[in-house]
């Protein structure tokens, strides 16, 4: 749910826009809305899953998420619609951030070490197929039901979700230590959400304008100021401190700056399938294929792997085919033939498929158990900011060239997009400088410590 809700809605945007109607800010706001809300507090998420215990948040995650989709498939028509629809989507944005962090910890729990690369392999390949495949499934939705469907879809996997929960029964660990003081859960909201903001909005308010730096400077700001204060703190909201660990930077830098990359390329490349090559979004999403079922193999591959290895061996080998498939993917781009890009799109796949589950698996097997909700939580901030980044940024060079070029049509067009995966591959290209230079060589042999007592929980 948390993966589709990034990218279905984009296809389904011109059916919403029609029907409830929605303005050109309200077509941005109904994708913006939902990433923004996520990546403000998904590391508050994590504390207070160490607070209330994992699967206690992780149900409270889950029932905002799918009542917030009841919202969103409900909305009325007329003036309160555009509204009412960027509020349910923010809401399902907090549902996001109570599942995200706590679920991979739950995941973690519950396989001894040595099977744990093959357990996130099939947590991190799930996720990443359907954050791929939304452009498919938001397309056969609206075109043969509606786009509302796109929505009440969550409501029988939310169900589902708390239904097997509860029959898996995973134990609940709660600290009694853990708290969330209002004053820093408000500098770091507050901190992230500015900063997003800012970078979602430049594309329109410019890059240089007052208002982007403004906004983006406040964001800068408080979030030092939130770091500055969980650094003096003995018992902070967000352990900062995990940064100082090597290799638990590095599996997060990795994971960041391949997002960077990846969730540009995905936008983009469901654009450049629809407006120039004129596939329908049934077709469109059938086009990525060549992309998402590797990812599903190769993961399970580099979750075996790690757990053989260690980190360093598969998501560097991973790095390495993902730049390579991503730059012959970006050469193919111009020549406006579907059937030259499918090479680098499998060669793409198979290296995300390598990086993905190793680099959550090895972060989170890297801090103690009682640290890993906010470990997750800080991963996906981080994950969440370079996704975000990468689409500002990016999306600026791609829609910088279509505006300033002369020859126009679909091949300017074309160039333009080449460029903005030109930019996705050198996001790859520093991951792998940093992952090579920086992941443990070290194979993990035991839990850096042991399983919570009887007592925390």
């Amino acid at each position: 749910m948390i993966m589709l809700d990034q990218t279905v809605v984009s296809v389904a945007l011109p059916s919403m826009t029609r029907d409830l109607p929605l303005s050109p800010t309200g077509q941005q706001w109904v994708v913006n809305a939902y990433v923004l809300a996520l990546a403000a507090l998904v590391a508050i998420g994590g504390k207070l899953g160490d607070r209330f215990g994992g699967v206690t948040t992780f149900r409270w995650g889950v029932t905002i998420f799918f009542v917030a989709s009841v919202g969103c498939g409900l909305v009325p028509h007329g003036s309160w619609g555009q509204p009412a629809i960027i509020g349910f989507r923010a809401l399902q944005g907090v549902g996001a951030a109570l599942m995200m962090p706590v679920s991979a910890a739950i995941v973690m729990g519950a396989f001894p070490l040595a099977e744990r690369g093959r357990a996130m392999a099939a947590y991190a390949g799930i996720s990443q197929i359907f954050l791929a495949v939304g452009p498919l499934v938001g397309g056969l939705l609206t075109q043969l039901v509606s786009w509302r469907a796109v929505f009440w879809l969550n409501v029988p996997v939310g169900v589902a979700a708390l239904i097997l929960v509860r029959v898996a029964a995973p134990q609940n660990v709660r600290r009694a230590d853990a708290r969330v003081p209002l004053t820093s859960a408000s500098l770091l909201v507050a901190g992230v959400g500015a900063t997003v903001l800012a970078v979602q909005q430049a594309s329109y308010w410019s890059w240089t304008s007052p208002t982007t730096l403004l906004t983006l400077l406040v964001g800068v700001a408080l979030t030092t100021l939130f770091v500055v204060r969980q650094l003096g703190d003995s018992a902070p909201v967000v352990n900062v401190r995990l940064f100082a660990r090597r290799g638990y930077l590095a599996d997060v830098l990795v994971v960041g700056l391949t997002q960077f990359g990846l969730l540009a390329v995905v936008l983009f490349s469901s654009l450049y399938l629809q407006d120039l090559l004129h596939q329908g979004p049934i077709k469109a999403g059938l086009a990525v294929l060549p992309l998402v079922l590797p990812i599903t193999a190769a993961a399970q591959i580099g979750g075996r792997w790690y757990d053989r290895s260690g980190v360093r061996a598969p998501v560097v080998t991973g790095l390495s085919l993902a730049f390579a498939g991503l730059i012959a993917w970006t050469i193919s781009l111009p020549s406006l033939n579907y059937w030259l890009q499918t090479p680098g799109m499998v060669l793409t796949g198979l290296g995300l498929g390598l990086i993905l589950s190793p680099s959550n698996t090895d972060a989170l097997g890297r801090v103690e158990v009682s640290e890993r909700s906010q470990a997750s939580g800080l991963m996906q901030t981080v994950r969440q900011l370079g996704g975000t980044l990468g689409v500002a940024l990016i999306g600026a060079i791609v829609l910088g060239i279509e505006h300033h070029g002369t020859s126009g049509g679909r091949q300017h067009a074309a160039d333009a997009i080449t460029a903005g995966f030109a930019a996705a591959a050198v996001s790859f290209l520093v991951a792998l400088v940093v992952g090579y230079r920086l992941l443990s060589r070290d194979r993990l042999t035991e839990a850096p410590a042991r399983e919570p007592a009887a007592a925390l929980a």
